[in-house]
């Protein structure tokens, strides 16, 4: 089997339902430093996880990998500084990665420390709507901070999306895979968040095309009907909020895939260049996003002001009609004795004819004209 399908079918959704683990749950309630915080903590040898007859703490797991070799993979979700600083200690993790990891909305980055690697990513999920409107959100984001050591990687999660429990059962699935350590696991994380970042964009792309139409498509007259400038705006920071993930991970997987580290596997460095690849597609996407919102708000501005021009061009030619009788009326209403016709039979008839005949002249030019 080669590598390439390995690691892809690893990452990516598998119809075949997942083994059951080895271990039981974490039981948090024989560690009070780390209380809530750990989700899942295992230890991996020769790709397999290691069964043992109770739920592991960290401090035992670490103990039990430096005993017997192989590697501990602990999860967490939103840690307070309490429950992480066991841990911490006990892994050794510079006071700076654990000050990021701990308090979050970090901007995705590669730190590299002596005897570890911090990687921060940004989770995207997209949020199913009806209808685009003015205060719909469209991407929630999350964090997924990795520590990458030798014989230890840790996850620490923050959000409601994210979660990592079908990757790591995936995984599991494919001990060849695992067997090439903590760097293994971290090429996985990255690519399942970047995959994560395709399915949004495309998701976009799909609200844009939906905004884009309205914008130029026609309305009454054949004239582009345009749309509320408030929901083109809202998706616009939504994109920006989707370019704040993707664009800084760029050069965190490019450095992943071309410079070689102490941490990361050979092998496993190979294929980061996949993952670096499809960062730089999406952020080509994100940015070309941003860029054509930007174009379809100056066009649905563009629009309002026209339409504006066209009711001020209406309400002129209308004024301009109104005011012959007006004018006509504002003669005949003055108390002169000596008006033109006014004592004759058909003076009032033909006045009023000629004042309807110059209203329906002046009604047809502006017609002609475009302004009616």
């Amino acid at each position: 089997m080669s590598m390439i399908r390995d690691l892809r079918a690893v990452v990516r959704p598998s119809r075949v339902s997942p083994r059951k683990e080895s271990s039981a749950p974490y039981d948090s309630t024989r560690d009070p430093a780390t209380t809530t915080a750990v989700v899942d903590c295992a230890i991996y040898r020769d790709g397999r996880r290691v069964a043992t007859e109770s739920p592991l703490t960290p401090p035992e797991a670490m103990r039990l990998v430096r005993r017997d070799a192989g590697f501990v993979w602990i999860g967490l979700h939103e840690p307070t500084e309490d429950e992480f600083a066991g841990i911490a200690r006990e892994f050794g993790l510079h006071p700076l990665a654990v000050e990021d990891a701990v308090q979050a909305h970090q901007r995705p980055k590669l730190e590299r420390y002596d005897d570890s690697l911090f990687t921060v990513f940004k989770t995207i999920h997209y949020l199913d709507h009806d209808r685009l409107s003015s205060s719909s959100e469209v991407v929630e984001t999350g964090e997924v901070m990795c520590f990458t050591g030798r014989d230890f990687f840790i996850t620490v999660r923050h959000g409601g999306q994210g979660s990592l429990r079908a990757l790591r059962h995936r995984l599991q699935e494919d001990p060849e895979l695992l067997a090439k350590g903590p760097s293994a696991v971290l090429h996985a994380i990255a690519d399942h968040v970047v995959d994560g970042y395709l399915a949004v964009a495309d998701a976009v792309q799909d609200d844009i095309d939906e905004v884009e139409t309205e914008v130029f498509s026609p309305g009454r007259g054949g004239t582009p009907r345009g749309t509320d400038a408030g929901r083109i705006y809202q998706l616009k920071r939504e994109v920006l909020e989707f370019k704040r993930a993707v664009s800084p991970l760029l050069r965190p997987m490019q450095l992943l895939s071309e410079r070689p580290m102490r941490l990361v596997d050979p092998e496993i460095q190979k294929y980061f260049r996949d993952v670096a690849d499809h960062v730089a597609r999406v952020h080509e996407q994100v940015i070309g996003f941003d860029e054509l919102l930007n174009s379809i708000l100056q066009a649905n501005l563009a629009q309002a002001s026209v339409a504006q021009n066209e009711d001020m061009r209406k309400i002129t030619s209308w004024a301009a009609i109104i005011a012959v009788p007006t004018m006509v009326c504002g003669v005949y209403g003055m108390n002169f004795d000596y008006m033109p016709e006014t004592h004759w039979k058909y003076g009032y008839p033909l006045v009023l004819g000629v004042t309807v005949a110059l209203c329906l002249g002046i009604h047809r030019m502006l017609k002609r004209n475009g302004w009616l």
